[in-house]
Order: C-alpha cells, then structure tokens, then sequence
C-alpha cells in the first residue's frame, strides 16, 4: 500500500507526525472500528487516545498550546483516520472547522477564551448551517437572533449537527437584522453565535435542547443530532469577531477547509477499499487460481488504484492552495467532488470484488459501502461543487468579445 497515495516534498515534522497517526490508526482503531460501528457506539478511547497525541490541536496556533501545522498536514492526518474509520475523522472535522473560524474571525477575547482549551481537546467544537427545511440553501435560513440589551435571543430549529451532543461549544449560523434595512441581501444579514453548552443530550443550556441522535444509514459512532432554540440567550460577546452581519462569509471560510477535509475524508476511505479489495482478490481462488490473476479483476484493481492517485493528488494542491494564502475554492471544490465520487466507485468495486461476502456484516468492505454516501453530501452536494467550479472557470476564462 505504500506506493499508493505518497505526498512528495514534507518535512521530517510533518512525515513524523503522518507516521504516528497512522500507528495509531493500524493498532486502535481498525481491530475495534466495525465492532463500535455496529453497536453504533461513541469511540471514547479512540478520542481520548486523539486528544493525547494532541489532534485536536494540530493547527491551533502554538501560542494558544496547538501545533501550529498546516492544512496540508491536518488533511494527511485524516485522510489516515477515515482509512481506519470515517466516523472518528468527523468528530475531528467539525471541531476543526470551529476553531479554524476562531482562529481567522474571532475577537482577541473569544481566541483567548476558546483555543487554549480547544487546542487541548478539553472543549470539542460542533458548526450549525442546515435546518430541516433547507440543505444547501444557506439563504433560506429562518432561525432568528434578536438584540435585548447587551444580549440575544435565539429562536429555531437546527440540523444535522455532527458532535451535537458529545460537543460543549457550537457556531450557530443564524439571521440577525439588526443594522441591516429591509431588503438587504440574505448574506448580508447573517450572524455566527459561540454558543457554550453543557455536553449530553436533553435540555443542556436554558433555552437550548438536543433532543437525541439521528439513526444514519452509516457514519454511525458519532453523533449526529438536531439543535432547537427557544428564548436561548447568548451575551453580545460571543458573537464571532464581534460584529453581526459577518457570519455567512465565516461560515462559507469554515466550509472552504471544510471541502479539504471531505476530500481527504474520500481519500481515506478509498484507500482502505482499495486495501481490502486488493487482499482479498489475493486469497479468493476461482477456477484453480486466484481471483487477482483474472484480467477482469486486475482491470478494476488498475481503475481503482488510479482513481485513489488522482483524488489524493488533488486534495493535496488543494490544501496546499490554501496554506499559501491563495484562494482556494476552485481547487477545493473540484477536490471535494472528485474524491467523493471516486470513493464511492471504488468503494462499490471493492464491494463487487467481495462478491457475496461483501454483503456480509463480517467483512469490513460492508461498512464502508454505508459509510461511501455521506461524503456525496457533506459539505456540499456535487450539483454545488459544479456550480462553484463552473462560475469560477467562467471569472477565470472570461470571454472578451
């Protein structure tokens, strides 16, 4: 497997850091990972043993207890834990993303307040966009925040909130219409909350309740849940950067690393499917040998292989785009939509590959085939990855005529 998916040009920090996570992905997390999937069980030991190795810090900056590394090395990090299981990668994403907007939005007091504890894993992080009447449309939301003193007053129904129970702070994506006039654009008048809450599920703040996990077809383990405010009252301080009106463009900043690390996530899995796909093909025998002599096996093994290369060589310069300060969400989308469809295919041929045993509980390939979908959505569906890709293109190759 190690020919496969390489990333030329890291430093020995980074190529030490890669080598840990994947030890730890090979010893504890993919003898348990089916098992706890099937129970749909919250990995406590495998976070707990992330939090050790300082993951949930690595690219809060040093100043705050973090690591201080990369995009690029945040992403080669999960692409490792989604090849041991996806789910464990999800828990990180989101607090990630979280800490990312603290880190590039936030006040001096909320970046002081939030990410030393962020950085030591003590406070896990959770986003909030979706609502049950809308997906991808960000500018339909209808939860509300309206100004009462030095305070808000939150009102609504959230979705789709992975952490949403086991998490103690949530970026709450809400419409604010103080200072903006009526027919000012939806984009305008959106505002980011830091909401603090206690973990669990219930009533876990005034005003506030997680009513329960959301039974997935996959991606089981962590937690996926709806958020419900009524009357939540939220200090004017713990609006993110300080300021209203900012909180679709944070958002939209958040979702941009956010698509690296679906992408990543894609990478992740693919490989693993491949892995299996492969090794089975080597102990299966039919017709006096063994299925990987067949040509129409080693095509889909050639396919497969190839399709894992070029998802991970776009993740990578798509991450890289990043960290060099350049805009990136041409390269982001094009990478979140690539590795997504290419997990999904080479998940499916690793399936076939299996032949009936694929659609055994006992075989690992069955997981993955579950868990392969999530990724068609997360962050954005691939009509929207074209959409940003297409308009894009068109800034970049305008027509003068």
């Amino acid at each position: 497997m190690s020919r496969l998916a390489q990333t030329h040009g890291l430093t020995d920090v980074q190529r030490e850091i890669l080598s840990t996570v994947r030890d730890f992905v090979d010893k504890e997390i993919i003898p348990v990972a089916t098992e706890l999937e099937h129970r749909d069980e919250y990995p406590q030991d495998i976070v707990d043993g992330l939090k050790e190795l300082g993951l949930f810090g690595l690219m809060i900056p040093e100043e705050y207890g973090g690591l201080g590394e990369s995009l690029l090395t945040y992403a080669l990090c999960v692409e490792e834990i989604a090849r041991g299981w996806m789910s464990v990668s999800g828990i990180i994403n989101t607090h990630f993303i979280v800490a990312y907007m603290l880190k590039q939005h936030g006040t001096q007091e909320q970046k002081d307040h939030f990410l030393p504890r962020m950085a030591a894993g003590d406070v896990r992080g959770a986003f909030s966009m979706s609502e049950p009447a809308l997906g991808s449309d960000v500018s339909a939301i209808s939860s509300k925040a309206v100004r009462d003193g030095e305070e808000y007053v939150l009102n609504g129904q959230k979705m789709w909130l992975t952490n949403g129970g086991t998490s103690s702070l949530v970026a709450v994506l809400v419409r604010s219409d103080e200072g903006h006039p009526e027919g000012t654009a939806p984009h305008k008048s959106m505002t980011t909350f830091l909401v603090e809450k206690e973990p669990g599920f219930g009533e876990v703040r005034p005003g506030l309740t997680i009513p329960g996990k959301i039974d997935k077809m996959g991606y089981k383990g962590v937690d996926t849940t709806e958020l419900i405010m009524d009357g939540l009252r939220i200090p004017a301080n713990r609006v993110l950067g300080g300021v209203t009106g900012r909180g679709f463009y944070q958002m939209m900043d958040g979702v941009e690393v956010g698509r690296v690390n679906v992408a990543a996530r894609g990478c992740g899995v693919a490989q693993r499917a491949f892995e299996l796909g492969v090794q089975y093909a080597q102990q299966r025998h039919t017709f006096g040998k063994q299925i990987a002599q067949h040509q129409a096996i080693q095509f889909k093994l050639a396919e497969m292989a190839t399709k894992v290369e070029a998802a991970h060589a776009m993740m990578v310069n798509a991450a890289r785009k990043k960290d060099s300060g350049e805009r990136n969400d041409l390269e982001a989308g094009m990478a979140k939509y690539l590795a997504s469809e290419y997990c999904k295919e080479v998940v499916e041929d690793a399936f076939r590959i299996h032949g009936g045993y694929g659609f055994s509980k006992e075989y690992e390939i069955e997981r993955l085939y579950r868990e392969a979908p999530m990724l068609l959505i997360g962050e954005g569906t691939a009509e929207i990855q074209k959409m940003i890709i297409g308009r894009r293109l068109l800034e970049e190759y305008r027509f003068q005529g």
